[in-house]
């Protein structure tokens, strides 16, 4: 063989020998590319305690409507929006002249009656005197006797007339019932008043009420289908907890005490009231929230939230197959759930590996990947809250 052909075939040997290399390294940098490191999590059976949210309405245990029972103008404001009053507190007070001027009125109307009560007994004692001594006819005294009678009932209705005037005339002084929150005040001073005016809603909120809903098919589940009565699953619930409209638990446990008796059939519902203990007037009526119902499933499989997807009101999750081949899989989940977790009840079984990390973003049916544990470690973990979201 001739030198230049040994030296040209040389250099293909030395070509081909860099070529094989850097195709071997494409081949493993393809194969990097199409499996992707994903994290994974194998799951199990367990107990679970969950909360399902129902909307509620806050209202005092006992929120009183102060109306006046008078008509008159308001002469003094004694109370602003949201002040803590105690019971028999002045809130307000009604123009008391012609109410004084009507007592006063029904007093001498009583002093006059007294007077003719006390002339008709004279006439009554001494025609009775008269009468022993047959001087004058039984008729005649009787006749005054009638007229001692109709003085005394005079007497009784001016004394009516008087309790109803002094009556009216503590009317004029619109105190608190109960302790509480006073709402709103939105007549002031000058302002014409009736019965039917609503001064302001006066709230006993040391106890807090909740009130919320159940449909038929949740009170159904919360009597075991029908197996027990409505009061004694009531009896049987645990307490409750309160999520407040900002995200936050209330500190304080709160207990189902009663339900109403018939279905709403506009609604289809059944209202529920659910006590809270608010010493510290934390919790005000109007405010609204949900209360979470605990309930209890045994021996149920839990999978986060961020490792399912959803296609046409259908659930699924990726479950890891032979040589780390992914495939969607359909799950159904327990309509109960914390907001960060799902309640398996078909589609999955213990030992099932799924993907929960790409979810919807990275994964794919049929991709092949490389499974890592899901468990971060505590520096990856402080680094990965850290990161922006």
């Amino acid at each position: 063989m001739k030198t230049n052909q040994i030296k040209a075939l040389a250099l293909v040997l030395a070509t081909g020998g860099l070529l094989l290399p850097s195709c071997k390294g494409n081949n493993n940098q393809q194969q990097a590319q199409q499996a992707p490191e994903l994290a994974v999590l194998t799951v199990s059976e367990s107990d679970e305690a969950l909360e399902t949210g129902f909307p509620a309405t806050l209202e005092g245990t006992n929120d009183v409507e102060i109306r006046p029972q008078i008509t008159g103008f308001l002469t003094k404001v004694y109370v602003d929006d949201g002040q803590r009053v105690s019971k028999g507190q002045t809130l307000f007070t009604i123009d008391q002249v012609q109410l004084k001027a009507a007592v006063d009125q029904a007093k001498a109307a009583v002093a006059v009656a007294q007077a003719n009560v006390n002339t008709a007994t004279t006439n009554a004692n001494n025609n009775k005197i008269l009468l022993d001594k047959n001087i004058i006819s039984a008729s005649a005294y009787q006749t005054s006797v009638d007229a001692l009678n109709a003085a005394k009932a005079q007497l009784q209705q001016a004394q009516a007339g008087l309790t109803s005037a002094q009556k009216n005339l503590s009317y004029s002084n619109v105190t608190a019932p109960v302790s509480g929150v006073v709402s709103t005040v939105d007549y002031k001073e000058g302002t014409l008043v009736s019965p039917s005016t609503l001064l302001t809603i006066l709230s006993n909120n040391t106890t807090m009420d909740a009130i919320f809903s159940l449909n038929e098919k949740e009170v159904f589940a919360l009597t075991d289908e029908g197996s027990k009565t409505l009061s004694s699953a009531i009896a049987s619930l645990p307490e409750v907890s309160l999520k407040l409209a900002n995200g936050d638990i209330y500190p304080r446990k709160g207990k189902i005490v009663s339900a109403s008796g018939v279905i709403d059939p506009t609604t289809g519902s059944v209202q529920m009231k659910a006590t809270f203990p608010n010493p510290d007037g934390m919790l005000r009526s109007g405010n609204t929230g949900l209360v979470l119902l605990p309930s209890i499933r045994n021996n149920t499989i839990k999978v986060p939230q961020s490792a399912t997807f959803e296609i046409q009101d259908m659930k699924f999750c990726y479950v890891v197959g032979d040589s780390a081949k992914i495939h969607s899989t359909p799950i159904t989940v327990a309509p109960e759930n914390d907001g960060k977790t799902f309640i398996v009840t078909s589609g999955l079984k213990p030992g099932d590996v799924i993907v929960v990390e790409g979810v919807g973003i990275t994964a794919q049916d049929g991709m092949t990947i490389t499974p890592k544990s899901a468990t971060a470690t505590p520096s990856q973990k402080s680094q990965s809250e850290r990161e922006p979201r």
